[in-house]
């Protein structure tokens, strides 16, 4: 039962009797048209504020071709990589006045990407950003002709910005004297994978190394450990003095296995990650990795999206993901 004496919340009218304006340049307000006198704008969101006006998402809509919603197609979300790009996605689209909706597919399933795709194309988003692409989800994307922008977390500019910094943990390795480097992989259809490992490729043939061990896991811990026996016998035998792992997890895998079995880290060999998630620095050792821009990157996937759909203006224009940096901890040691 509701309240009859409970205040009507604020409406649209309201705002335009107390700015002094037009329901329809409030409308154009809340929608960001570019072609608003500054002072205008500042009347009409004042009045917002004042009367606390809440905007409804489905109204606002009405005579445009925009719901101001993007749709984002995730897969492997349990995984700490995905899981802060969705995070971090819901914040940026917030920051550009949009709202998320999420479709989850295996993106290893070309046919559950593209129903996750017509799904979110049915719920009337403006663009779709992809996160955890693997190898034939962009192609399967591309081909469906959408409609709509789409974007992948992690793809173009941000491959290239992950491959340099495979190549940098590998020239930091060189650097300690290390020059029997393995690597500990993710799964090969993944983008992620895919542009770490043309990265450390690149960092061994600019100091003229091949690789001497490649082991692969699934990105968990648990999948690094199984492998941990075998890197411990590399070890053992002199095959390997430094591992660089794709992903932090692994590495957290890595170690603990290594322990395990009798080997030091960094004394018997260096190990490496890849992410720096928020408790690389509390492992033991605390773990030599790769910091990623994912706040920045995911900015640079909304802005793509949204000046796919209007003008680029100032407030959609697109922003560059800082470099992803090398953070330098306890888990490497020089070559012994």
């Amino acid at each position: 039962m509701t309240d009859a004496t409970a205040p009507r919340p604020a409406g649209v009218r309201d705002v335009a009797r107390v700015a002094g304006v037009s329901t329809q340049t409030v409308s154009r307000v809340i929608n960001d048209h570019p072609n608003i006198r500054v002072e205008t704008r500042e009347r009409v969101l004042a009045a917002i504020a004042e009367l606390d006006y809440r905007v409804n998402n489905a109204a606002r809509t009405l005579g445009t071709a925009s719901t101001r919603t993007i749709g984002v197609i995730a897969s492997d979300a349990e995984l700490y990589g995905p899981a802060v790009a969705i995070a971090a996605l819901e914040q940026a689209a917030r920051d550009g006045g949009r709202w998320i909706a999420t479709a989850h597919a295996d993106a290893s399933d070309p046919l559950a990407v593209a129903d996750a795709a017509q799904n979110l194309l049915a719920q009337g988003v403006d663009g779709i950003i992809v996160v955890a692409a693997h190898a034939r989800t962009l192609p399967v994307l591309e081909a469906a002709d959408l409609g709509v922008p789409f974007a992948a977390m992690h793809a173009g500019s941000g491959a290239d910005a992950q491959a340099d910094a495979a190549a940098t943990v590998v020239s930091h390795l060189v650097d300690l004297g290390h020059r029997r480097i393995g690597r500990l992989a993710g799964p090969e259809d993944w983008l992620e994978e895919s542009a770490r490992a043309t990265g450390h490729t690149h960092g061994l043939e600019a100091h003229r190394l091949r690789s001497a061990a490649l082991w692969r896991g699934d990105w968990s811990a648990r999948s690094a450990a199984h492998v941990a026996a075998q890197v411990a016998l590399a070890v053992r035998t002199g095959a390997v003095t430094a591992v660089a792992a794709a992903n932090d997890q692994m590495a957290l895998g890595l170690i603990a296995g290594l322990r395990a079995q009798g080997i030091r880290v960094p004394e018997d060999v260096s190990v490496t990650g890849f992410d720096d998630n928020p408790d690389a620095a509390y492992y033991v050792p605390a773990l030599t990795t790769v910091r990623i821009d994912i706040a920045g990157e995911a900015q640079r996937c909304v802005g793509e999206v949204i000046s796919g759909t209007v003008p680029v203006t100032s407030a959609n224009a697109l922003s560059v993901a800082d470099a992803p940096r090398l953070v330098v901890r306890d888990s490497t040691s020089g070559a012994t």
